[in-house]
């Protein structure tokens, strides 16, 4: 495996040559970030590749708007809440689901969607709320739990719908001209659901190559290198580097119960906006299952913290050396945005494996 990762860097180098110019290549999921971070993969670039990191981590880009409402939602009624553990900690304006928790909100971190819905069941005059939150890869877990929910006639159940879709967000770094993105390197987890099909327009519209990659370093390399193939020769395609599980139709048995439960409906991201098509909301038959329905909550005005630039680096803007809050006021034990808290953010990456290294300190404001 060594010498099969020289050749690939030998490689990368050729082309990075021949090619002359700065490119940013955008990874735009949370395991490929901490990947490129522990394995050093930026150490071994050439000076004219930079690796940047997207809106990969679903826990990051929930807006702050979508964090206060849950908290409010858990001091207003008292349902049990139910959470991955990630989103447990993410500051809201004055507090978190974790301080709410201390206080006296019943929330609880769960490892399964499947937790929250078997505690409805067997506890029937208690209301529990599941946080549904993530990209494609847990979409179908969420719509298999309505879908259960409705046949066996459970009432006391509901989700708080936080689920976002990867392509739209895409469309919307690629209409963004303050961005300069060279090239993708897509998520293969959210791939095993929608295939290669969903990204084809990166290249048609936008001339952009676009490589699905695997998670070991060999894989992103590889990854890396193709793309760059690809821009050598000025010939832009989706290409499927993690073909020992993403198929170029993806899963339609998941994409099937997806139709079945959700429609499409725009969406706010953390530090992008409302990007349109981004969102999914419950299907007609299905409403009942909608907490914003069941416990509605007025009106709220967030806003981001002071001096927090999650949504810079969500966009590859800028990366978490370049916040002058970073490793300061902003630790992992205490952070201050949501791209610390996920075991997924760009932040929570560089603050583990690289703040100490050079092209990292060099940044530092």
């Amino acid at each position: 495996m060594k010498n099969e990762i020289e050749t690939i860097k030998k490689s990368i180098w050729d082309s990075a040559s021949l090619i002359g110019r700065s490119l940013n290549l955008m990874e735009v999921c949370g395991t490929h970030t901490m990947a490129i971070s522990k394995y050093g993969l930026r150490d071994i670039m050439p000076p004219n590749i930079n690796l940047i990191s997207g809106p990969g981590c679903p826990v990051c880009v929930t807006s702050i708007t979508d964090i206060d409402r849950i908290i409010m939602l858990s001091r207003k009624y008292p349902a049990g809440i139910f959470t991955f553990g990630d989103m447990i900690k993410v500051p809201g304006s004055d507090s978190s689901l974790y301080l709410e928790r201390s206080r006296g909100s019943d929330i609880n971190i769960c490892y399964s969607p499947k937790d929250a819905l078997d505690f409805a069941i067997g506890n029937p005059h208690k209301e529990v709320i599941f946080i549904a939150i993530g990209f494609e890869t847990t979409i179908p877990l969420t719509a298999v739990l309505i879908e259960r929910a409705r046949m066996q006639d459970i009432k006391n159940f509901s989700i708080i719908n936080l689920h976002k879709l990867v392509p739209p967000a895409l469309k919307a770094l690629l209409e963004d001209r303050e961005i300069r993105i060279d090239g993708f390197l897509s998520p293969g987890h959210v791939s095993v659901i929608i295939g290669s099909h969903p990204y084809e327009f990166i290249c048609k519209e936008y001339g952009i190559p676009c490589v699905i990659s695997g998670f070991e370093p060999y894989d992103i390399m590889t990854s890396i290198d193709m793309l760059l193939r690809q821009i050598k020769q000025g010939k832009p395609e989706v290409q499927i580097q993690y073909s020992s599980v993403v198929r170029e139709s993806g899963n339609p048995g998941a994409l099937k119960i997806i139709d079945q439960v959700f429609n499409p409906c725009d969406s706010d991201w953390r530090g992008i906006g409302c990007i349109p098509g981004s969102g999914l909301t419950l299907r007609k038959k299905f409403v009942n299952y909608d907490s914003s329905l069941r416990f509605p909550i007025e009106e709220i005005n967030s806003a981001d913290p002071a001096g927090c630039i999650c949504g810079e680096i969500l966009k590859g803007k800028k990366n978490p050396g370049q916040c002058r809050l970073f490793g300061k006021s902003c630790r992992p034990d205490h952070p201050v945005g949501p791209c610390m808290v996920s075991s997924e953010g760009s932040c929570a990456a560089y603050y583990r494996y690289e703040r100490f290294k050079s092209h990292f300190v060099k940044n530092l404001p």
